[in-house]
């Protein structure tokens, strides 16, 4: 029976979610014994407090927000295998739980390209890798279209202070900003900022800026006002993937590693970012009415039929000011809709088929293969942990 010690923020959902994964591996393949360590004996006792209370506790290994310095080898000396989350930076002598940042900031990007904004920025830290790396993803999408990115750094040492509330240079920037604006913020504390910030300052949210967060806290964004959209994170995968990880090198050594990438999964829509951003109100229609019958066979003549436009000047519009066309468009979201449906929910493939209005699901099955590379069973599997 392993001793494992957690040092995670316990009140955070993404540490939440990365215990379930553990949980589940430890129940699959243990039992296992957990210390929850609080944070604070990063700071109370050190580097190597921790590592003295895991040599006289007996423990196999530890998964924890580690400091990133040099003390840290005592801990690979005393053959005591750690992974780190890294809520800093990236360790380079251990296994870090990581994320693909780059393409969650990609996803962010195409996200607000696919409502039609022209206008875009970016709100979180440049000294912290999670942040800079969506940052630098969704710049890099954006830029490979044309587009420039308004970035704020948020230098406060604390997120918990309540600066955002009070007159600021954040407030000048976001009163500066071109509206309307996709606004991608790194992580969902921070897209409550925004939203904060922009009630006090009477920026109407998504009619002026349209927020987006990062790890789908459910909390952080139902207490947002309006609630917060975020792009969610394979989280518990990421866990269950570090406890086997863990695992292996209790067993077999730590000289053998790698990290765990948490990787994206869909953007949660909620009203921070409900609106399509165009001033071309037959595309606006056009968007609408898409968005709004997707769950239906919707083909490009029904989307014609709703504006005064010929299919040939529509689709000439459309390609102008989405970048695709009517039908590219309206198969890129069946496919958003299919994949959210596939995760959260038990429903076969032929049911969700059902469920949005398509009789044949060998033809969705078809076109969700092309489209993530694996079929729908592979691919549910595959972000789902433990199964």
């Amino acid at each position: 029976m392993y001793k494992i010690i957690l040092l995670l923020d316990f009140a955070e959902e993404y540490s939440k979610s990365l215990m379930k994964g553990i949980n589940t591996y430890s129940r699959e393949f243990g039992p296992w014994v957990f210390c929850r360590m609080p944070l604070f004996h990063r700071e109370t006792v050190g580097m190597d407090g921790i590592l003295k209370w895991a040599l006289e506790w007996g423990a196999d290994g530890i998964i924890g927000q580690l400091y990133n310095d040099k003390e840290i080898s005592k801990f690979v000396q005393a053959g005591i295998p750690v992974i780190a989350q890294d809520f800093k930076e990236r360790f380079s002598e251990i296994p870090n739980i990581t994320g693909a940042y780059h393409e969650t900031g990609q996803l962010g990007a195409d996200y607000f390209l696919k409502k039609g904004f022209t206008n875009f920025a970016f709100y979180g830290f440049s000294d912290i890798v999670w942040s800079r790396e969506r940052s630098e993803g969704f710049e890099e999408r954006l830029k490979s279209t044309g587009h420039n990115v308004h970035y704020f750094e948020h230098k406060k040492a604390r997120s918990t202070e309540l600066w955002y509330y009070k007159p600021s240079s954040l407030s000048r920037w976001l009163k500066s900003l071109p509206k309307p604006i996709g606004l991608m913020a790194c992580d969902d504390n921070q897209g409550q900022h925004i939203t904060e910030a922009c009630r006090h300052l009477g920026i109407r949210i998504p009619e002026e800026v349209a927020v987006l967060g990062v790890d789908n806290d459910e909390m952080i964004c139902d207490l947002s006002d309006p609630p917060l959209s975020s792009i969610a994170l394979d989280v518990e995968k990421g866990g269950y993937d570090a406890a086997k990880l863990l695992d292996q090198l209790i067993k077999h050594g730590v000289a053998d590693y790698h990290d765990i990438v948490v990787k994206p999964t869909q953007v949660i829509t909620r009203h921070s970012t409900d609106i399509y951003a165009t001033n071309d109100d037959h595309i606006a229609t056009s968007l609408k009415f898409i968005h709004q019958n997707i769950d239906k066979n919707l083909h490009v003549e029904e989307v014609v039929k709703q504006v005064p436009l010929s299919r040939r000047a529509l689709e000439k519009r459309f390609l102008e000011i989405t970048g695709y066309p009517v039908y590219k468009y309206i198969f890129n979201l069946r496919i958003e809709k299919f994949t959210q449906k596939l995760l959260d929910t038990d429903m076969s493939v032929f049911e969700i088929a059902l469920d949005m209005g398509l009789t044949d699901s060998k033809n969705i099955a078809r076109q969700f293969r092309q489209v993530k590379g694996c079929s729908p069973s592979v691919y549910r599997n595959k972000y789902m942990a433990g199964k």
